[in-house]
């Protein structure tokens, strides 16, 4: 069990420093200059008392010439013991930090090349805890480490020093070494489990926040303040509960420490007067003594405490390893159409699974869309239209087949549009240069500009965190506009316009349309308005992709889409 321990630990601390040893390395040197000026303070303290302050009580008189020396002595130990202190701690800040920030831009670089499909099976808020809490908790053992590390030399001099002074008295100091390291080894069996069980419970409680607070909307549309109340209450008496734990057991690690080497120090002085008495020691070798055995059981915690975040990195880092070491997925392959095509989108024999184990999607698709023409996608509620746009956009994977695309790249609008929490501006060009009459054409294409026109700060309008300030359609449009900006050739548009009136919808796709001969849309559309007005419909029906046909056609040969358009016509008279 020991060997595991010690192992974990030397990994942990070996793959830690590979990112940053310079700082490390400049740390420990500053405090091993702290350990040396340390024993030799001691001297320095020694030297004092029984050089200028006995001399001083028993002639009544000052040697001016020893008097300075003792001055230059102890002021020049405490100024290098000083920088020794300040290199230390601000160099291991250093180390500590900048491991922390390199971590996080690791696991955010991992994540970031990871495709859709596995974010989809990954919580954001537990992600974000990764990168954040994690990340931080992992490199929080280089804080402590360079002090620890001085530690060892330090004890090795101050046991030297100890046994030089007096041997009999420095040999009972000796002794409470080992018994602060047995401390410190059971503290740490005991605190191990409890860190785990803490940070794991504090990754739960980061992803249960973000997912009640980005849900806040249905939270209170329907009355669930309480049931979130006790939800969140239940995992944070579980952070609760394994912290008061790992505190209850440093509690008691720290009673024994600090009792330990008091009470070791009242035998020291009861024994130390003693040899004083008998002449063994003089009065400044005895202060010099209890002097140094004082300061080295400060250091000496310190070991202790660089122990007790051994385990804490540990669990943090852990977690952070979790997630680099799951192998980057294969982005999906979509290949270049060539420009004198004429094609916009080629699909051959594509199927479609989420994983190898679940049913296909659909199957055996084939098609090839137009530059320039307007596609309607059809189909029943979960029959995969809005899977085939992600598989054109490249967002997911054709389990089978090819999907190939004009030169231009798509740009995917969803249903469900994300705006940033800045203006307007910036969501339509995400940070890009795009020239304001690029914008212009791109917001009359979305008929955006009319209401954009009428807010007071017009594109410079701040829309709030996810487009609050916004309703539905306005989100939708601004969303439409963003893809248009962009330059995309091919627009693929899921359900994009589902939240506009049907004279809008029908005057978007008209403007869309007529945006330029090379323009392709691709859009998922449920209003029979939209429908015909398609040069082109993709019918998907029982995992089926029926070749591309048009309205008119699919009416007569097709009863399935037939009947698919009557309850269409049904539901939105009902509406």
């Amino acid at each position: 069990m020991e060997q595991s321990r010690l192992r974990l630990a030397i990994t942990l601390l070996r793959q830690l420093l590979k990112f940053h040893p310079k700082p490390f390395l400049v740390a420990v040197t500053g405090a091993s200059l702290y350990a040396i000026c340390t024993v030799a303070s001691s001297f320095g303290l020694g030297y004092v008392v029984d050089q200028v302050i006995i001399p001083r009580y028993e002639s009544n008189k000052i040697d001016h010439h020893t008097f300075l020396i003792a001055s230059m002595i102890v002021i020049s130990i405490g100024l290098l013991r000083a920088v020794g202190v300040v290199v230390r701690r601000s160099y291991a800040g250093i180390s500590h930090w900048s491991t922390s920030e390199s971590l996080s831009t690791q696991l955010i670089r991992h994540i970031m090349k990871q495709p859709t499909m596995w974010h989809q099976r990954h919580m954001t808020g537990d992600l974000v805890a990764r990168i954040g809490v994690d990340s931080d908790t992992a490199a929080s053992v280089l804080g402590p480490l360079p002090f620890s590390t001085s530690v060892v030399l330090l004890v090795v001099l101050t046991s030297i020093w100890l046994v030089v002074i007096d041997v009999p008295l420095g040999l009972l100091a000796v002794t409470v070494i080992p018994l602060l390291f047995a401390l410190n080894i059971g503290y740490q069996r005991r605190i191990d489990r409890h860190f785990d069980s803490a940070q794991k419970a504090l990754g739960d409680l980061s992803e249960a926040v973000h997912e009640s607070f980005d849900g806040v909307m249905v939270v209170k549309a329907f009355g669930a303040e309480n049931r979130e109340h006790v939800r969140l209450a239940t995992i944070s008496s579980k952070l609760k509960d394994a912290r008061i734990r790992a505190v209850n057991a440093r509690a008691v690690f720290e009673a024994l420490v600090d009792g330990t080497p008091s009470l070791v120090n009242v035998s020291l002085i009861t024994y130390g007067a003693f040899r004083v008495r008998s002449g063994s020691l003089t009065i400044g070798e005895l202060s010099s003594f209890i002097y140094l055995f004082t300061l080295l059981v400060f250091p000496l915690r310190i070991i202790g405490y660089l122990l007790s975040e051994i385990p804490h990195s540990s669990s943090g880092f852990k977690r952070v390893r979790e997630i680099l070491d799951e192998h980057l997925e294969l982005q999906p392959l979509i290949e270049t159409l060539p420009r004198t095509s004429g094609i916009a989108v080629e699909v051959n024999s594509a199927s479609f699974s989420y994983d190898e184990q679940s049913d296909l999607i659909f199957k055996d698709v084939n098609f090839a869309i137009p530059v320039g023409s307007t596609v309607a996608v059809v189909g029943e509620t979960g029959s995969g239209k809005s899977t085939l746009l992600k598989m054109i956009a490249g967002l997911v994977s054709a389990r089978t087949g090819s999907v190939k695309v004009g030169e231009g790249e798509t740009a995917m609008v969803f249903q469900e549009p994300f705006l940033f929490s800045g203006s307007l501006q910036f969501n339509l060009t995400l940070g890009k240069t795009i020239s304001i009459p690029v914008i212009a054409r791109a917001l009359w294409a979305s008929v955006s500009e009319e209401f954009v026109s009428e807010l007071e700060h017009g594109i410079d309008t701040i829309v709030g965190e996810r487009g609050i300030s916004l309703s539905g359609g306005q989100r939708q449009r601004i969303a439409l506009a963003r893809a248009i900006a962009s330059g995309r050739q091919t627009l693929l548009l899921d359900d994009t316009t589902s939240a506009l009136d049907p004279a809008t919808e029908s005057l978007v796709i008209d403007r869309l349309a007529s945006l330029s001969d090379t323009t392709t849309v691709v859009i998922v559309a449920s209003r029979p308005t939209t429908i015909k007005i398609a040069d082109h419909v993709l019918f998907i029906h029982d995992g089926f992709v029926h070749e591309l046909s048009t309205h008119d056609e699919l009416m007569r040969t097709s009863p399935a889409y037939s009947n698919l358009m009557l309850s269409f016509d049904i539901d939105r008279k009902a509406s």
